[in-house]
């Protein structure tokens, strides 16, 4: 029959936007199917966000031998092998991985392994053989590490995110290029082991899209773990010799220099898989390297969506799952809210210490005009925070000193990661400050300094 469908929907890519799309559709009640050209998780499974933190979670555990030194105990790490703690990510990845295949099945959804290609908007074909019809499609395909000339990937001296997270044993010395949320994690793992860091970032600070003071507190933290940070500094050119490369390097003023180490790490962004799935054939804009998309990811042909790293929004895990969510409801007739509210994304970096926000910076409020006011308290006046010796740090709300609404906040510190959501339900359902002033928070707990940033707001924080 000339309408008859073999799905009701079609994913393309089985990550963290991929598979929630597939299961929200599939609890819906539309028949579903994934097709997925690699792993099902997608790069944050199995090789970005859960390894990652897998990594760091060893890192800390290794740090934390230095308390037991201080406590008198005697630390002997002759027998020390890093391939362990890579294995231990490798568990973590390929454990999830098997559950997202746990849950496609508990939800009745098909899972096809292989590469989808659109051919018109309502067919994909796989690796070039098999053809599937859809009523819809949803193209979730994510993104890999951005190469760039000069510095292209080599897996041996020079790195992708990929090569790093995969290094089964450790460099004597490496240089990352690029100060975002990937190169600061990456240098909080690798000197935890002892690898000789150097920083290398084109703009004027660490996490050039936080807030100011957070990536302050970060620099002083990483300078006293002796990771050399340069930023306001411009990669030149790369050479790659037997043992090792040299970076040449330019600084705002125009000096140049050149560094050494045995290995380069090239984060500066990721970039869009778009390539060779079919968007031209199914008549699907693009502008630059992004699928446009409308209120409910709709791309310009009809019954086709794109969600994730491949559209113009937030590229982390978290947003592409409540993208692929939002499809799967608008697709069943539910009426989801519309676009994901960016102020109401939270970021979370997981280096030492984290850093998290959502909502405007305070140089966003500036360079916009914004009328607002602000209010910090610092970790140190927190009890929790002095008995765990993690008061380095603070919780920053950004306000408008009329309507007292919530504009935005950051942490910098220990749990930042964690405890964001709290100052964010209070964003996303109205409250102001003075309702978390007035709740009470548990004793002794690091939430205590949201309550009581939440006060200085008011003008009457206690423990400052």
């Amino acid at each position: 029959m000339a309408n008859s469908y073999d799905y009701d929907l079609l994913v393309i890519g089985g990550g963290p936007g991929g598979y929630v799309g597939a299961i929200r559709a599939s609890q819906l009640g539309l028949k579903t199917c994934v097709v997925e050209k690699d792993r099902l998780g997608g790069v944050c499974l199995n090789i970005g966000c859960i390894p990652s933190k897998a990594l760091i979670h060893q890192a800390e555990i290794f740090n934390g031998l230095k308390e037991l030194e201080k406590m008198g105990a005697k630390v002997d790490l002759s027998s020390f092998d890093y391939r362990n703690v890579y294995l231990k990510s490798r568990k973590a990845a390929d454990m999830l991985s098997k559950g997202v295949a746990y849950l496609l099945r508990k939800n009745k959804i098909d899972v096809i392994f292989g590469k989808g290609r659109l051919l018109r908007p309502d067919s994909v074909e796989i690796d070039g053989k098999e053809r599937i019809r859809a009523k819809n499609i949803i193209i979730a395909t994510g993104s890999r590490p951005r190469e760039i000339k000069g510095f292209e990937f080599d897996g041996d001296k020079v790195l992708s995110s990929n090569d790093a997270l995969l290094m089964e044993e450790l460099p004597e010395s490496i240089i990352i290029l690029g100060g975002g949320f990937i190169g600061v994690e990456f240098a909080h793992i690798l000197s935890s082991f002892g690898v000789e860091v150097t920083i290398v970032e084109l703009l004027d600070r660490l996490l050039p899209l936080e807030d100011e003071d957070s990536s302050s507190v970060l620099a002083r933290a990483f300078k006293r773990k002796r990771i050399n940070v340069l930023t306001s500094t411009k990669a030149k050119a790369l050479k790659k010799g037997k043992d090792g490369i040299k970076l040449f390097v330019e600084d705002s003023e125009g000096s140049e220099k050149e560094l050494e180490a045995e290995k380069i790490l090239v984060v500066v962004g990721r970039a869009t898989n778009i390539e060779d799935i079919g968007l031209e054939d199914a008549g699907i804009r693009v502008d630059r390297g992004f699928v446009l998309v409308g209120d409910y990811y709709q791309t310009d042909a009809p019954g086709v969506y794109a969600i994730g790293d491949v559209v113009p929004t937030p590229q982390l895990a978290h947003v592409a799952s409540k993208e692929g969510e939002i499809v799967a409801e608008y697709i069943a007739g539910k009426n989801p809210t519309k676009k994901v509210d960016p102020m109401l994304v939270p970021s979370a970096v997981y280096c030492e210490p984290q850093v998290a926000s959502f909502g405007y910076k305070e140089y966003q409020l500036k360079e916009n005009g914004i009328k607002y006011e602000k209010a910090m308290f610092p970790y140190r006046g927190v009890g929790k925070s002095v008995a765990v010796e993690k008061s380095d740090g603070h919780v920053k709300i950004l306000f408008n000193p009329d309507t007292r609404e919530i504009l935005g906040a950051s942490i910098v510190g220990t749990d930042a990661t964690e405890i964001i959501h709290e100052l964010l339900l209070a964003k996303k359902v109205k409250l102001l400050p003075s309702d978390i002033a007035d709740m009470i928070h548990a004793h002794p707990t690091i939430s205590e300094a949201i309550m009581e940033s939440a006060r200085a707001a008011e003008g009457w924080a206690i423990h400052i």
